[in-house]
């Protein structure tokens, strides 16, 4: 089945997911070309034919206030709101499902450092991303997402044997996200240590993981190494103990694992829920304390729409968060931490002062607010002139 399309660029859902919150990202025709969802020999304004499975939504004042819906092999027209869908449903001609509290799903690319290299590349910084990702159209998807984003991609490992790594992310009305993953031996996880190459560590004046990359061998080795080499290297490193506890075997084997890499970091960030995790207490003042003894110069404690805490050395402070209307807290975090780094990497911690590390959050903390309003991970993240402006 063909449609015309009368628009350049279109938005893009794929397993049914409609225009609904939002929960949407923009897509030209060349990258639905590159995801090898419409034929590289299609034009937009030409008949274009689509992957089963997929649905495509043009611009409502370029393509009319219709709804379009295959049936018994033909399209049908029918009025629906601000939107014109094609809706394509694997081996049927159904209309999808727009109501009825069927949960809808979208596609959107992350993973939390890939989301950090991501915001720090919008923002000004030159980033790159080691990691590994099956052999399959996500794994494709996800390289051509960090390359189109300014993110040197060029050390991502393909693994033919397994499939890239996937999480179902739900939201709820308050935006806070309930995290659900498929991911046994998954490629993420089969990173070596023969994945990341000396030469890529050595180009690295910052070197950043998280602890989702710990809670298995081969990656929780091949991270613990290439941070313990890199630190030899004279870079600087930064962990996000980002808990998911789906993802451990037990709370105690999580909390071993996620401390064991801070005696190799310099700046660490933290939810509040992370930090008595680590530490024990609720406390800012003194969780931070803890940890600042295993040599950590710098730590931030987020704190959601109250902004951030940190400790730089034996000083302390708070940088208060920039009000938004809640979108989707999905990349926040990961959005402070990236803008933070974007600015830090040009600073020697050293000499820094309190006045400019301050400068440096509440510019981190315009940039997460902006991701919070928004949906999704990376498409939500913010460019520099939006922080700016």
């Amino acid at each position: 089945m063909q449609v015309v399309l009368k628009s350049h660029t279109f938005d893009f859902y794929r397993n049914n997911c409609p225009p609904m919150n939002g929960c949407y990202r923009m897509q030209t025709f060349e990258q639905l070309q590159r995801m090898r969802l419409v034929p590289r020999t299609a034009q937009a304004g030409k008949g274009v034919l689509f992957q089963p499975g997929y649905i495509a939504a043009a611009d409502a004042e370029l393509c009319g206030d219709l709804l379009l819906r295959l049936r018994d092999g033909a399209i049908q027209a029918v009025p629906h709101g601000q939107n014109l869908l094609l809706a394509l449903r694997q081996g049927g001609n159904q209309l999808a499902q727009l109501s009825g509290g069927i949960p809808q799903f979208a596609a959107n690319p992350g993973g939390a450092p890939a989301n950090l290299a991501v915001a720090a590349s919008k923002l000004g910084a030159k980033t790159a991303f080691i990691g590994k990702v099956g052999a399959d159209a996500f794994g494709r998807y996800l390289t051509d997402v960090l390359n189109e984003n300014g993110v040197d991609a060029s050390h991502v490992a393909v693994d033919a044997d397994h499939p890239t790594t996937m999480a179902v992310v739900s939201v709820d009305a308050t935006g806070e996200r309930d995290f659900s993953f498929y991911r046994s031996a998954n490629a993420d996880v089969m990173l070596c240590k023969e994945d990341i190459s000396e030469e890529a560590l050595k180009a690295a004046r910052i070197v950043h993981f998280g602890s989702v990359s710990l809670t298995a061998d081969p990656s929780r080795t091949a991270t613990l190494d290439a941070a313990a080499r890199a630190k030899k290297l004279g870079a600087t490193i930064t962990y996000d103990p980002n808990y998911r506890a789906n993802l451990w075997k037990d709370k105690g084997n999580a909390i071993a694992q996620m401390k064991a890499p801070l005696p190799l970091v310099d700046i660490l960030k933290v939810s509040d829920e992370e930090l008595p995790l680590l530490t024990g207490t609720t406390d800012c003042e003194s969780g931070t304390a803890q940890l600042a003894q295993t040599g950590i110069k710098l730590i931030f404690v987020t704190l959601g729409p109250d902004g951030v805490f940190y400790r730089f050395g034996e000083k302390t402070g708070h940088v208060a968060g920039v009000p938004c209307k809640v979108g989707d807290t999905n990349g926040a975090g990961d959005t402070f931490f990236g803008a933070a780094l974007s600015k830090l990497c040009k600073e020697n911690l050293n000499t820094l002062t309190v006045e400019k590390l301050e400068s440096i959050l509440a510019f981190a903390n315009k940039a997460a607010s902006i991701t919070t309003s928004r949906h999704g991970a990376i498409p939500a993240m913010p460019t520099l002139a939006e922080v700016e402006g």
